[in-house]
């Protein structure tokens, strides 16, 4: 638990009684590869912080093709925003991409911690702007920059997940076909 202690320390301050009692409101779960937590059509109960391993968070169109919105490593947050606020079914999966230790902690809790500890309602906002600031920016990146430029700050983020996501994920999250995406690369590699 102390990755998550450390997380939650960078933005506020919590006393040994609050750090236990938030902990007590969390559960751990170890999970394979390929593990579904959440599905499309369902309403999102938890927020996943990621101790170890690997989330993705995507979603399928009608032409069954999959459109990735994020990835979440080590010390990293993802629940599907939408849902988990409005309590209504989302259109996001959540799958773990390599084995992984996750805690979570439910909408239930989360709210009777802002009651108990309201400095956590500071945290899990500054969670919120964080996350608002950084999708509008990807909103932004994918409207007008090249696609070369999209892999470039994917790999500024993401630099350790180059190597362990698959490529046609990679070119999923930056907006470009496997195809594309594999020539581009190529391009790059011989500069």
């Amino acid at each position: 638990m102390a990755l998550i202690l450390e997380n939650i320390a960078k933005l506020v301050s919590l006393t040994p009684e609050e750090q236990a009692l938030f902990i007590s409101k969390t559960e751990t779960h170890f999970y394979k590869a390929k593990t579904i937590l959440l599905n499309a059509g369902e309403v999102c109960k938890h927020s996943y912080f990621v101790n170890s391993g690997i989330l993705r968070s995507f979603n399928i169109n009608d032409n069954i093709v999959e459109h990735v919105l994020a990835f979440s490593c080590q010390g990293w947050w993802m629940s599907d925003m939408y849902s988990y606020f409005s309590q209504k079914p989302g259109q996001l999966f959540i799958e773990v991409l390599e084995d992984a230790e996750v805690v979570s902690i439910s909408k239930e809790n989360q709210e009777q911690l802002y009651l108990e500890i309201p400095k956590l309602e500071r945290f899990f906002r500054i969670l919120i702007e964080n996350s608002l600031v950084a999708n509008q920016q990807r909103l932004m990146d994918n409207l007008s920059l090249p696609a070369e430029e999209r892999f470039e700050k994917f790999c500024s983020k993401y630099g350790t997940l180059v190597h362990k996501v698959p490529q046609k994920q990679i070119a999923s999250f930056i907006g470009v076909t496997p195809e594309f995406f594999s020539k581009m690369k190529a391009r790059l590699l011989k500069k």
